[in-house]
C-alpha cells in the first residue's frame, strides 16, 4: 500500500510539474515583456530590464513626436539631406511633395528610415537635435533605461532601451489617437511623389492579420539587434501589449505571450458605496439634485485591494446645468490613485423666482440656506 501511494505522489509530482510547464510562456528573445495596457501591471518577463538595441521599434518614439507634433495636413518638400540613409524605405526621393500624414504611414507600415529622417529635420532641424527630444520625451514618460541616438533605429552604442521600457512607450503612445489609427492600420493609400501620385504601403506587421484584436505596433530588424517587435491585442474588453527583443522567432513568441497575458487579466468592476446621491440644491425650482456615481471596469492581474471615494459638496447653489461637474469619484488600487471619473448632473434645475402663484419669500430661502449651514 505505502508502495502504491509512493508511486501515485510521484505521478501527481511529474503531472503537477508537466502542467506547471506548458502553462508558462517559453520564448525565444532575448528580453521580453508582457503587460496590461490598462494599468502597465507586468504579467510576464524574461531579462525585461537589459539595455539592449530595439531596432526600428525606435520608430514608436519618432511617430509619437509627430502625432503630438501636429498638423498633419501640413505638406513639405524633401531634400537631399532628408533621404540620405540606409535601409527599409517607404520610397521618398529629394523634391517629392509629402504630407506629414502620409510619412506617418511611411514611418509606421513601411518602417521608412527616410520617413524617419524626414521628421527629424522638419520637426527639430537635424537628427541630433531630434534625438535630444526623443530623449527628454523619453525621461518625460519614465523610460529610465532608454537612450535613443537616431530616429529610425540603425545601429549605434548608445541606441538603447529595455523589453519594459518599450512596453511603457507603447502604452503611451497608443493613448494618442492619430498613432493608435496608424500603427493599426493593414494598409495605406498615400500621394507623394513630384508631383505627387497614389502609392499603396502594406504594415510589415503580419500579426495584424494573424490574431484576433491586435491593434498594433511595431516590427524591426538590424543583425545586431536581431529580430524586435512590439505588438497589442485588445479582446473581450481586455488589452495586453508585448515586447520582444532580439527573438528569432518572434511571430509565434508573440500570439503566445498575447494569449498568456489575455488569460491572466481579471475583469473587476470597483463599486462605489452608493450609486446614487442625493444633494440639496439652494434656491433652485427642486429641492435636490440627484447623481450617479458608475462602477469602474478595470483590467488587473489583481481582484482585491480595490476602493471608490466619492466627494460630493454639501449642497449646491441653482441654477444647475445639465453636464455640469458636481464632483469626482475616485478608484484606488491599495490606497493608489488608478483613476478620477467626474460626477455630473444629469438635469436641469432651474433658479427659482418668485412670483404670485408661489408665494415663496426671500425668507425662506434664506432660512433654507441657514438650516444647511448651521443644521435642523
Amino acid at each position: 500500500m505505502k508502495r502504491l501511494v509512493s508511486i501515485f505522489t510521484a505521478l501527481m509530482v511529474v503531472f503537477g510539474a508537466f502542467t506547471i510547464t506548458v502553462s508558462a510562456v517559453e520564448t525565444s528573445a532575448k528580453a521580453a515583456v508582457v503587460i496590461c495596457g490598462d494599468t502597465g501591471e507586468v504579467l510576464y518577463s524574461k531579462n525585461s530590464e537589459q539595455q539592449l538595441p530595439m531596432a526600428s521599434t525606435t520608430k514608436i518614439m519618432t511617430g509619437l513626436l509627430l502625432c503630438e507634433y501636429g498638423n498633419l495636413d501640413r505638406e513639405i518638400t524633401v531634400t537631399a539631406e532628408m533621404v540620405r540613409v540606409e535601409g527599409s524605405s517607404m520610397g521618398l526621393l529629394a523634391g517629392d511633395k509629402v504630407t506629414l500624414h502620409d510619412l506617418l504611414y511611411g514611418l509606421m507600415l513601411a518602417s521608412g528610415n527616410d520617413a524617419a529622417n524626414t521628421i527629424a529635420i522638419v520637426m527639430a532641424g537635424s537628427i541630433p537635435d531630434f534625438a535630444e527630444l526623443m530623449n527628454r520625451k523619453a525621461a518625460e514618460i519614465g523610460l529610465k533605461n532608454t537612450h535613443f541616438v537616431t530616429p529610425s533605429g540603425l545601429d549605434d552604442d548608445n541606441h538603447y532601451t529595455t523589453a519594459y521600457d518599450l512596453a511603457m512607450l507603447a502604452k503611451y503612445a497608443m493613448q494618442n489617437e492619430a498613432f493608435a489609427q496608424a500603427v493599426s492600420s493593414k494598409s495605406a493609400t498615400l500621394y507623394y511623389g513630384n508631383p505627387p501620385y497614389r502609392r499603396t504601403l502594406t504594415n510589415h506587421n503580419k500579426l495584424l492579420k494573424s490574431i484576433d484584436g491586435c491593434v498594433g505596433v511595431k516590427t524591426g530588424f538590424t543583425k545586431k539587434s536581431g529580430r524586435c517587435l512590439v505588438s497589442a491585442v485588445r479582446r473581450d474588453g481586455k488589452y495586453v501589449i508585448a515586447v520582444t527583443l532580439n527573438a528569432p522567432n518572434d511571430w509565434q513568441d508573440h500570439k503566445n505571450m498575447l494569449e498568456y497575458g489575455l488569460s491572466k487579466i481579471i475583469q473587476t468592476e470597483i463599486l462605489p458605496q452608493k450609486s446614487e446621491y442625493k444633494i440639496p440644491v439652494i434656491s433652485g425650482v427642486d429641492d435636490n439634485l440627484t447623481v450617479k456615481v458608475e462602477p469602474f471596469l478595470l483590467n488587473s492581474a489583481e481582484s482585491e485591494g480595490f476602493s471608490c471615494e466619492v466627494y460630493l459638496p454639501a449642497f449646491v447653489f441653482a441654477p444647475i446645468k445639465k453636464g455640469e461637474v458636481i464632483g469626482k469619484a475616485v478608484y484606488k488600487q491599495n490606497g493608489e490613485i488608478l483613476i478620477e471619473r467626474q460626477i455630473t448632473a444629469d438635469s436641469e434645475i432651474k433658479l427659482y423666482t418668485p412670483n404670485k402663484k408661489n408665494n415663496k419669500s426671500i425668507f425662506d430661502i434664506f432660512l433654507h440656506i441657514a438650516q444647511f449651514v448651521l443644521g435642523d
